[in-house]
Order: structure tokens, then C-alpha cells, then sequence
């Protein structure tokens, strides 16, 4: 028996993909579900979202943690270490998990996943893919009774020559999940997306305000500049994809802003991946702050995509520790940036490899001595000067930006695709 936990139908879909690619092998497999959005008690459940149905059939059981464990959140609740062998031997018996060979889970650092992790015990772990999260360190320390027990780690293959880093202070070997597998997933569950919607770009909502990064109307005014940017590119007919965690608010905030701007827009569900719009739209344009759905816009579909506020949350992100920072780097590292006028500029070449693993090790320097950078220097966009001195690194000049040195290789074929895209 293999047992699996999705807390997206973005997690299910790569989990369907992983099945189909024969990762798992055969034998029953029972799924584990649970809604980890603020109030869980006014989302739809994974398990009745429409895109799910298509995927029923991998799994020989469903069950839902939300109900088990109801009426406390998903994200909060752990069992205490004295409470550990009764939850487990509930599990064992409600849900028949006797005799489970492998455990297959998602952001295996937090609750639940962390949690299921400590009452599912005696077999082998495998994480599957945070999307960009997975290029960055690992949250968190892992107690020895869950890390000795991760042996794979499974992701898409979001951004080329780049190697995750997460769970690699353990030795996971990371496998890259195929991308054929995966959009023949994404074409399953477009088939039951919901009809009507059209536009000519996609703006990419995330939850930043929920996560302290920003304050709600800080969140509210990056969308409306979005709006107002793509209007004067004469974008004036926009799909906006909330994020499934962050609730109807920034819909209907959308919507106000678009009246003001003689925008029109259609509001996608939440529920469904972006990935499903991207095949079923094919936007001129996806924009977004730094959500994992603009790396699998270019690099799945081929659409051409921008970044838009990425330099506020860098300036904004606490601690330096926090695992936001990795993907909002990357993103802005690497994709075009749209400027409140409309323009698409190209952030300067760099090294994204050498990038990636020196905020690596500022972040964990701990876990990752290895990653210490030598010699390099630090651009203030994304290294910060207290950072920097506490590590006993150089600090460039108060006022200055260091750029990192143009060059050629897998990230200069990577923009240019993306710019004849464009």
C-alpha cells in the first residue's frame, strides 16, 4: 500500500502524473486530502472540485484530514508526542493504514504533512515538488525519524540547470517528473473547465497580504497597477486566477479596480489550476508577482510572461531565513519585468545557479556550508547587509547595487526563447 497527501489539485495532478510515469509501481493507493486555506469550512474540498473527478480513478481511497481532525486547521494542529501512538493506531484502523510500504507527501518541513509524517511511521518518505519552492533550502530542521526516511525527492523540471535544493542536506536525490506525463495530465483536467472565459492576458493572484509580506492594501494596489499596466498595452480584456488559499476578497477587489480602469475582467476559479487556463486560453500574457505559475507558463506552454512587484517583496520579505525568497528570486532574476507603463524589461544576465546557491546558504548558512559563496559579489536586491555581515561576508558599498557579470549558457538560450516569444 502507498499512501499520498495533496493539500492542491495542482499536488494532485503531479501526483496523477507521477503514477502514470510508474514512480509508484502498483498496488492500492490511498490519498489523503485536506484544504489549508484560511477557512477551510467556506472552500470547495479538493475531493469535490470538478478537476479532481478525472483523477479519482489512480487512487483506491480517498480521505479528507480536514474531517478527521475537524474542527481545528490543517496547518495548526500536531499531534503531542504522547498522543502519537493512539492517532496512529486511529489512522490504522478508520483508514485501513496497516502495511504501508511508501508515504508520498508535500511540504514535508510544515503541518499537515509534517504531522502525518510522525503518525505514519516505519516506511520510506518521498516529497513531491513545492514548484519553486523546491530550488530553495529546506524550511525548516527535520526531526531524524522523518529526514532518514526521505529517499527521493520528485519535481518538475521548472527552471533548466538549475538542481533543488531542498531536503539535499539530507542526501535526497531529487528526479525530475516528465514533462509529457504532466500535460497529459493538465489536458485531462481542462477538459472539465468551466466554459465562458476569455481574455487576452492572465494576472496571477497570490496571497502575499495572508503571509505578512505585504499589507492588504499594499496587495490590492499591485494588482490594480497590474491591471493598469496591461490596459496600456491595450490588454483590456484580463482573466484574474486567485490563488485557492487566498479567499473572494481580492476578486471583488479586482473587479472594483477594474471598473475604474475601463478594464474587463473575468474572475477564473479558484479551485482550478492556472495550468488548465494556460492550455485552455493560451493568454498573450501571464503576469504575476512570483508565482510558481509563471515557470510553468514559459517553460510548459510557451507563453510569454512578466513579473510585476518583485522588488517589494524582496525589500519586505522577514526573516531573510523565509522559504518565499528563493522563488521571488528566481523570478525576478529571470523573467522580463512589466512596469507600471506597460513596458517589458529584462532584469541583467547573471549566473541564476551561482544566484540561487549563495541566497541558499544565506538563508541556512548552517545546513548548507558547502554553498558559502567565494569571491562573488553581492547585489543589495537580494542580499541584505545585516545578512551579509552576520555570515562574515562581503558587504558592498552603502548605496550601491552590484551586478552580477553577464554570461552565456543555459539561462541567455532561456531569455531568448522567452523574448521571441514576446
Amino acid at each position: 500500500m502507498k499512501v499520498f497527501y495533496a493539500s492542491t489539485l495542482f499536488g494532485a495532478m503531479s501526483l496523477a502524473a507521477a503514477i502514470d510515469d510508474g514512480r509508484f509501481g502498483d498496488g492500492r493507493r490511498v490519498l489523503i486530502v485536506s484544504s489549508n486555506a484560511a477557512v477551510p469550512e467556506i472552500a470547495t474540498p479538493l475531493e469535490q472540485t470538478p478537476g479532481f473527478a478525472v483523477l479519482r480513478s489512480r487512487f483506491d481511497a480517498v480521505h479528507s484530514w480536514n474531517e478527521l481532525i475537524a474542527p481545528l486547521h490543517p496547518s495548526d494542529w500536531r499531534a503531542r508526542v504522547v498522543e502519537v501512538p493512539m492517532f496512529e493506531r486511529l489512522l490504522r484502523t478508520l483508514w485501513g493504514l496497516d502495511g504501508v510500504e511508501e508515504l508520498v507527501l508535500e511540504s514535508i518541513a510544515v503541518a499537515p504533512a509534517r504531522t502525518i509524517a510522525g503518525l505514519v511511521r516505519d516506511c520510506p518518505i518521498t516529497v513531491y515538488s513545492d514548484g519553486l519552492m523546491s530550488y530553495g533550502p529546506t524550511r525548516d530542521p527535520l526531526p531524524a525519524e522523518i529526514s532518514r526516511r526521505i529517499v527521493r525527492l520528485l519535481h518538475l523540471d521548472l527552471v533548466a540547470g538549475l538542481t533543488p535544493l531542498l531536503l539535499s542536506e539530507y542526501g535526497v536525490t531529487p528526479e525530475v517528473l516528465p514533462a509529457e506525463r504532466f500535460l497529459a495530465v493538465v489536458d485531462e483536467v481542462a477538459s472539465t473547465a468551466p466554459a465562458g472565459l476569455s481574455g487576452r492576458a492572465l494576472v496571477l493572484g497570490q496571497y502575499l497580504s495572508a503571509l505578512d509580506i505585504v499589507t492588504p492594501e499594499e496587495e490590492a494596489g499591485l494588482h490594480e497597477t497590474m491591471l493598469s499596466a496591461l490596459a496600456a498595452r491595450g490588454c483590456t480584456d484580463v482573466v484574474f486566477k486567485p490563488h485557492p488559499a487566498a479567499g473572494r476578497r481580492h476578486a471583488q477587489l479586482v473587479r472594483t479596480a477594474a471598473d475604474r480602469l475601463g478594464v474587463r475582467v473575468s474572475v477564473a476559479g479558484e479551485s482550478v489550476p492556472a495550468e488548465v487556463y494556460f492550455a485552455a486560453l493560451r493568454p498573450e500574457l501571464v503576469v504575476g508577482c512570483f508565482s510558481t505559475g509563471l515557470m510553468t507558463a514559459q517553460r510548459y506552454f510557451s507563453l510569454p510572461v512578466a513579473s510585476y512587484g518583485t522588488d517589494l517583496v524582496l525589500e519586505r520579505l522577514t526573516p531573510y531565513e523565509n522559504s518565499n525568497r528563493i522563488p521571488v528570486t528566481i523570478v525576478d532574476a529571470l523573467l522580463p519585468r512589466l512596469s507600471p507603463e506597460g513596458h517589458l524589461g529584462w532584469p541583467p544576465a547573471l549566473d541564476l545557479p551561482a544566484l540561487v546557491r549563495a541566497v541558499g546558504y544565506c538563508m541556512q548558512a548552517d545546513a548548507y556550508p558547502e554553498l558559502r559563496p567565494d569571491g562573488m559579489e553581492f547585489d543589495r536586491r537580494y542580499f541584505k547587509r545585516r545578512r551579509l555581515e552576520a555570515l562574515g561576508l562581503a558587504v558592498p558599498a552603502a548605496g550601491a547595487v552590484q551586478e552580477a557579470k553577464p554570461r552565456a549558457g543555459a539561462l541567455t538560450r532561456i531569455r531568448r526563447k522567452i523574448r521571441s516569444a514576446l
